[in-house]
């Protein structure tokens, strides 16, 4: 349960966390609509499962092949939460949204601009290798990995939905970005205190 419980929290935060993907969000329905920036949610969503499905296989890889290995790879997880924790709480300087360059954008292109944007993004890569890492053991079932992904997928869907929905109008997008830098420290110190904490968790 305590595994679960530190899924949850780490991928509510950092996707809660302002980024490429809630720029790229941001920016869709600002200037196209409600609807591209939903597409783009759903582009997003989709990267996600594509970063959980090799974690999958390379995280099962690595248990399977080596216990020493796969416990350097979750103090290195650990770590990396921790750093991202500590560079949140310190980041002075807000997201840019660049609201230029208005050219035509089809359903399927803001589909493939959200999709694109979290595959190539490494940020996403070391965050879900991360929290994989901390969370799943010898004895953790494919199905519970699964549910795993499952959830940061929809977790990804879910609020860049809310931000394609409530922050495509300038005042809202305003509000959102002047809160960003208290959002930052509060996410960045729970980050750092998770990594720390998880880092010291024994393996099942």
């Amino acid at each position: 349960m305590t595994e679960v419980l530190a899924v949850a929290v780490v991928t509510v935060l950092a996707v809660i966390a302002p980024g490429a993907d809630f720029a790229m969000v941001v920016r869709g329905s600002y200037l196209y609509g409600r609807r591209t920036g939903l597409l783009g949610a759903v582009g997003v969503a989709a990267g996600v499962l594509v970063h959980v499905a090799y974690t999958m296989l390379g995280v099962g890889l690595l248990i399977a092949s080596s216990t020493f290995l796969f416990t350097v790879v979750k103090l290195v997880g650990a770590a990396y939460l921790v750093y991202v924790g500590i560079r949140t709480f310190r980041t002075r300087t807000e997201v840019t949204v660049d609201l230029g360059n208005k050219t035509g954008l089809t359903p399927f292109a803001a589909l493939r601009t959200g999709f694109l944007t979290n595959v190539l993004n490494p940020k996403t890569t070391l965050f879900v290798v991360s929290t994989f890492a901390q969370v799943v053991s010898p004895g953790t079932p494919v199905v519970q990995q699964v549910g795993y992904g499952l959830f940061m997928s929809l977790a990804h869907l879910l609020w860049f939905g809310v931000v394609a929905l409530f922050f495509s109008h300038d005042r809202m997008r305003t509000l959102m970005l002047r809160g960003q830098k208290v959002l930052n420290k509060v996410i960045g110190s729970v980050l750092a205190g998770l990594g720390v904490s998880l880092a010291f968790a024994p393996s099942h």
